[in-house]
């Protein structure tokens, strides 16, 4: 397996021997992957995965949290069964004894009062406090059944109960089968009295029972609150301790992994780039800094070509500006060159053919009819080249010598040129149609000459016996305008549709059609100037029929001023 820290150390001297100066691929190479065998071995916490982790610590805090949440909610729930046996049985229990007593004093009284004065009403209130005492009894019995501790209650209400019956058996059923008023007896009086003590203990002996059954429920109570409370407190303190170490080990396992990865890139990141990234954490950080850690490297790698193709750069802008230079000197030569063939050689053919001419005159009774032709041949070799030099002179000047306006009407220009050719189109008939041209930014004198030399091509090149037609127009197409020249010439095979822009290129020998052969070139030289391009429209007709004539197509941008222009 390869030792990262020796690919590390590898990759760094390859980019630093880049940047010194070794030589350069062309661009930038392939995009760098980095083998399973360069990651860094993983180590100590690098080999736990972080979702594992993160997993198994759930599932243990999950299920603290369930036995600290189990444990509260059952002591809360004693509590809740132990405040209830108290408020809702006990102490309901405890009223119903209250009343039980109550009821059996009333009984006495109204007994008594009964046998003493023989009042209906005292009989009722003594069999409604009967009454009472069996409803008291039988709630008070539902209500401490069951409760812990409440068995001898009822077993002491049950006596109290039964020794009650015996009281109302042996002494109030007597009185009341004697009738009303009937008096007490001594022997009557000391049963009665000995038999409603009996039920006096038992109530004393109830009432103990009761308050102590009271008391043993509040201590309960008060058992279960404690215990509710340490449980609640202790279920609280889980989630406490849970939380802290949850911080603690999203601390241990992110926050400073992280922390220590950020500081290694902020140190790459000022420049440092052979500070490795190899920073210790759980297996998806140890991932990142690896697969960070090669980007790096990369980096170093990149910057190293970078610097190599920058040094190209360098040496070709050098070359560039060295070629610049030969071009301004060349371009210095050209206008002297011209400037010797607009004075300097036209001089010589003028009088060239100036003695030409003399000598005709002169000596012309005296010359045959070949040296008479001879000196036609050097006088129009002369014009001709004079002619010539005059269009190469043109040719040289477009783009080096102009004025351009920021809206040119064409329509104006156009008319200017056709005037131009008033002279040929007068000796021929041709007739020239003008459409509506739109405003563009250009040079005037040039775009005059494009016009003329187009309008007269389709003049010169016409058809025996016929009149020359023109037809000029435009339409805005894609953002630009596209002109057209149309005539009824001759026409042009599209196999030539290339050739006829090149200079001195012709389809014709001279003898047929005068010209130089640089008119189209410069037509074109004039359009691609103005950011323009031109064609032989060869699918607008059948240039293979001599009836269809030419249709010759430019192109020129668009004007900012354009009165045709349409948001």
């Amino acid at each position: 397996m390869t030792n990262p820290a020796d690919a590390t150390d590898a990759t760094d001297a390859a980019g630093a021997a880049g940047a010194a100066g070794a030589p350069a691929p062309e661009g930038f190479g392939p995009p760098v992957v980095l083998p399973e065998a360069e990651y860094p071995e993983p180590h100590g916490l690098s080999r736990i995965s972080l979702r594992n982790l993160y997993r198994t610590g759930a599932l243990v805090l999950g299920l603290l949290l369930a036995a600290a949440f189990a444990l509260a909610g059952a002591a809360l729930y004693q509590n809740d069964r132990a405040r209830d046996e108290l408020v809702g049985k006990v102490s309901q229990g405890t009223l119903q004894q209250f009343e039980v007593t109550s009821s059996l004093n009333a009984q006495d009284t109204a007994i008594r009062s009964y046998a003493a004065d023989g009042g209906a009403e005292a009989l009722a209130d003594f069999r409604a406090a009967v009454a009472r005492e069996d409803a008291a009894a039988s709630r008070m019995r539902r209500l401490l059944t069951g409760v812990s501790g409440g068995e001898d209650a009822v077993a002491l209400l049950d006596r109290t109960v039964a020794d009650a019956a015996a009281w109302r058996a042996a002494f109030a059923a007597p009185l009341i089968d004697r009738g009303p008023g009937a008096g007490l007896t001594e022997e009557g009086e000391d049963r009665g009295r000995r038999l409603f003590d009996a039920v006096r203990a038992d109530v004393q002996q109830l009432q103990r029972a009761i308050t102590a059954l009271h008391e043993d429920a509040a201590d309960r109570l008060a058992a279960r609150g404690r215990a509710s409370l340490w449980a609640t407190g202790g279920a609280l303190g889980i989630v406490a301790v849970a939380v802290a170490a949850l911080a603690l080990v999203i601390r241990r396992t992110v926050l400073k992994p992280v922390s220590s990865m950020t500081d290694r890139v902020r140190a790459v990141a000022h420049g440092d780039f052979a500070h490795r990234l190899d920073v210790s954490g759980p297996a998806e950080l140890h991932e990142l800094a690896a697969i960070i850690d090669a980007m790096r490297r990369r980096i170093i790698d990149e910057w190293g070509t970078s610097v190599r193709a920058a040094g190209q750069l360098t040496e070709q802008a050098r070359e560039l500006t060295e070629q610049a230079e030969e071009l301004r000197r060349s371009n210095a030569e050209l206008e002297q060159f011209a400037y010797v063939a607009s004075h300097d050689l036209q001089e010589p053919l003028r009088k060239v053919a100036s003695f030409c001419q003399m000598i005709e005159r002169r000596y012309g009774d005296q010359l045959d009819d070949r040296g008479r032709q001879y000196i036609e041949f050097a006088v129009d070799g002369a014009k001709r080249m004079q002619a010539l030099i005059n269009d190469l002179l043109g040719f040289s000047r477009v783009g080096r010598i102009s004025q351009v306006e920021e809206s040119l009407d064409l329509n104006e220009v156009a008319r200017q040129a056709v005037s131009n050719l008033d002279a040929l189109c007068e000796e021929t008939g041709g007739a020239v149609e003008i459409g509506e041209l739109p405003s563009v930014p250009g040079d005037r004198t040039q775009l005059t000459q494009l016009f003329q030399n187009l309008v007269g091509n389709a003049i010169k090149f016409r058809r025996e016996g016929v009149a020359p037609r023109v037809s000029l127009g435009a339409e805005r197409r894609d953002g630009e305008w596209e002109f057209h020249c149309s005539d009824n010439g001759i026409g042009i095979e599209p196999r030539y549709a290339d050739r006829i822009f090149l200079i001195f290129q012709r389809l014709h020998p001279r003898d047929e059609y005068s010209g130089t052969g640089i008119g189209l070139a410069l037509c074109k030289k004039i359009v691609e100037y103005h950011g323009g391009r031109i064609w032989l429209a060869t699918g607008d007709t059948d240039q293979h029929d001599t009836d269809s004539g030419t249709t010759f197509r430019w192109t020129l941008p668009e004007g900012d001023s354009d009165d045709r222009r349409q948001d």
